[in-house]
């Protein structure tokens, strides 16, 4: 059973993302304060469940939960402040625009910037330990997956809508294919590269 709160102050928010490691698409964040004495057997890390089971959860969520916000960060601020920056800055973001400003933060992982001197801690596999972070990494997944299912239609030869802009096989031979597209990361390695031998 993962936990409800890290510091037993009433508006604590869980915040995480989704879609570092993709070669394209956003980076998503979202950011989560539980209503008080919230339990949920079936909430757990993103990663740990199922498609179907994070669409079902993503509802009730929505639902339950005292207050939530998501914000997609697109590839063009990736590259110009890099992946680990984006993905603090959509944290950020996300917490701002929750309902109500929280009192503490727990935020997935071991990287994070102050947000308006509120109090923070950073949480290794946080998703698999707290309640509001685990809600946060559905929410963020979850979202970022309409979203790429979304650009699929548009770009159908990388298949988005099954790799999710991760750097599959697939993926890659598509690049090397077609080239890049709007939504890919230029600042990423998109292929890797020629190993080149001086014969």
């Amino acid at each position: 059973m993962l936990l409800n709160t890290y510091s037993n102050l009433i508006l604590e928010a869980g915040t995480d993302e989704a879609g570092r490691g993709c070669l394209a698409g956003p980076v998503t964040a979202a950011a989560v304060i539980l209503k008080e004495g919230f339990q949920s057997e079936l909430i757990n890390d993103s990663k740990q469940l199922s498609e179907k089971k994070r669409e079902q959860l993503r509802p009730i969520i929505e639902e339950q939960v005292h207050a939530y916000a998501v914000v997609h960060i697109d590839p063009k601020e990736i590259d110009r402040i890099n992946i680990l920056n984006a993905s603090i800055l959509g944290m950020h973001h996300a917490l701002e625009q929750l309902l109500y400003q929280p009192e503490f933060i727990i935020v997935d992982g071991n990287k994070f910037k102050n947000y308006q001197e509120i109090p923070h801690e950073c949480i290794i596999k946080g998703d698999g330990k707290y309640l509001s972070i685990a809600a946060a990494s559905i929410l963020a997944k979850t979202y970022r997956d309409e979203f790429m299912n979304k650009i699929h239609e548009e770009f159908p030869m990388y298949n988005w809508k099954k790799n999710k802009g991760y750097p599959t096989k697939e993926h890659r031979e598509a690049i090397r294919k077609y080239g890049s597209t709007e939504y890919h990361r230029k600042s990423f390695r998109l292929l890797p590269q020629q190993l080149k031998l001086d014969l």
